[in-house]
């Protein structure tokens, strides 16, 4: 019980930044109804309880049964096993995932059905499914993460050239909403799970990166679907409402049911594979099953109170700020106010604090999660507040930004120490969480909306592949100053 407060503790210090933020800007330059005011404090509550709660859960239900698959399929030292079961756990959990639900709905909304849900949940799952037996692969046949990742990305920028403009963006806010709050404690645990049979620091190297890897399958499966289909789309409306609808409970009261179902779709698939696994494999004693279970259950409550704290609560308060700022008169200030609000969401990201936890306990502490975090946190502040530029000079195009971004960090990938490669590229998947899929995102929807010549399609979009891209920089310079400090002392830190 005590574990249970402390992530209560933690989380109460992670989600009050963002809050005291949307309550000043409220109160002085950017007023939005009373309403949305009091919905957005009743869904910082709901996140508080809910990211405790889905922590809690993630630490003794999702990464145990994540780390057991990931032993058993490297154990068994059959390579069709790995390739099988690591395509169908890939499918499934990516299928599942509450924030590809939501971004698949956009997109056919955005193309006017042109492209419908079931072909981007289809097209993206079977991505990350290749790619995260890619992944498994790579670690099984000591292939350079680094080397891996520079053929990948070369694979999709010649895909970017041959694809659609409007594309590029999709396919980037994609692979961030594949990397969402149940897929990322599930592959980080798969990763860790195969790589610890080979023990020592090549385990700790291994431990990261196949998140990083996985989340290239949306980005080349998209852009792939964009040539293949010929669909062209340059402009779109995300179907903004600045009505408020009425009642301040009644939206929560809507979305628990639907959150309910999404979730337990979500975490039906996990659930079943543990439970044949169990049964024909595993055969855990009773105590540590239950305790599993229980974790599950953690899991479900957690996730379900925390999405419908965003989707009630946070969402619609942020498209209405993001509206009033972009509607002032000097709306230039969207760049500090951009870059504050991406500097203070990451702390309330689940998959962030999972994937720290992981890093301080893989590297027995040497590498602190607290300074991963605030290294993340400034390279996602960097990015919401170039995307404000973005918004506000149309001649200033998306690719513009990844482009020299990514090639920036496969270049430094070959000069970082192996194992900040791989937290690096795992960094950015995680940090494009729910709550930036959500009210980071509606946030760059409103101002996009509110500012003349600004495209809400393209430019909203996109600020999902920013927050993706900038950790990879952020994190690597973090790891050339660990190195120099190691070299400083002495110590040898193994390069790509």
């Amino acid at each position: 019980m005590n574990i249970l407060f402390s992530k209560f503790k933690e989380v109460t210090l992670a989600v009050l930044p963002i809050t005291i933020i949307v309550l000043i800007l409220n109160f002085t330059i950017a007023p939005i109804e009373p309403l949305l005011i009091w919905r957005f404090i009743i869904g910082a509550i709901f996140i508080i309880i809910g990211l405790g709660i889905f922590l809690f859960g993630a630490d003794i239900g999702i990464q145990p049964i994540g780390s057991l698959m990931g032993s058993y399929i490297t154990k068994s030292k059959k390579i069709w096993v790995m390739v099988v079961f690591g395509l169908i756990l890939g499918f499934l959990i990516t299928i599942a995932e509450p924030d590809l639900q939501i971004l698949a709905t956009s997109i056919s909304g955005v193309t006017s059905g042109a492209i419908s849900k079931f072909s981007i949940l289809l097209v993206v799952s079977t991505g990350v499914g290749i790619l995260l037996v890619v992944g498994l692969l790579r670690v099984v046949l000591n292939v350079t993460l680094a080397k891996l990742l520079t053929i990948l990305y070369g694979i999709i920028f010649l895909l970017a050239l041959l694809s659609s403009s409007g594309f590029l963006a999709i396919s980037f806010d994609a692979a961030g909403a594949t990397t969402g709050a149940m897929t990322v404690p599930f592959i980080l645990a798969l990763g860790l799970g195969v790589s610890s049979i080979k023990g020592g620091v090549q385990s700790e190297e291994d431990s990261f990166g196949l998140v990083a890897i996985a989340s290239t399958g949306p980005i080349i499966s998209v852009l792939i679907m964009s040539i293949v289909s010929k669909v062209g789309i340059s402009t779109g409306n995300l179907a903004y409402d600045s009505t408020v609808s009425e009642g301040i409970i009644s939206p929560f009261v809507h979305h628990i049911p639907i959150t309910m179902m999404e979730v337990a779709i979500a975490l039906a698939p996990i659930t079943i594979i543990f439970g044949v696994f169990q049964a024909l494999f595993f055969k855990l004693p009773n105590k540590k099953m239950k305790k599993i279970l229980k974790g599950l259950v953690y899991t479900f409550l957690g996730l379900v109170l925390f999405l419908t704290g965003v989707n009630a609560g946070f969402m619609e308060a942020g498209s209405a700020t993001g509206y009033a700022v972009g509607a002032l008169e000097h709306n230039w200030i969207l760049i500090p106010i951009g870059f504050i609000l991406g500097f203070t969401v990451i702390f309330a990201e689940p998959a962030v604090y999972v994937l720290n936890e992981q890093i301080e306990t893989v590297t027995s502490g040497h590498i602190k999660k607290k300074i991963i975090l605030y290294t993340l946190s400034i390279g996602v502040a960097f990015a919401v507040a170039l995307s404000m530029i973005r918004i506000m000079i149309p001649w200033i195009q998306l690719w513009m930004y990844l482009l020299p971004g990514y090639l920036i960090s496969i270049v430094m990938s070959y000069h970082v120490p192996k194992i900040f490669v791989g937290i690096a590229f795992d960094s950015g998947g995680v940090a494009s969480g729910p709550m930036t899929a959500t009210f980071i995102l509606a946030f760059a929807q409103g101002a996009a909306e509110a500012i003349e010549g600004a495209n809400v399609l393209i430019d909203a979009f996109g600020i999902i592949a920013m927050v993706a891209m900038t950790p990879l920089i952020a994190i690597q310079i973090l790891g050339l100053l660990y190195k120099r400090k190691a070299a400083k002392e002495g110590v040898e830190i193994s390069e790509s």
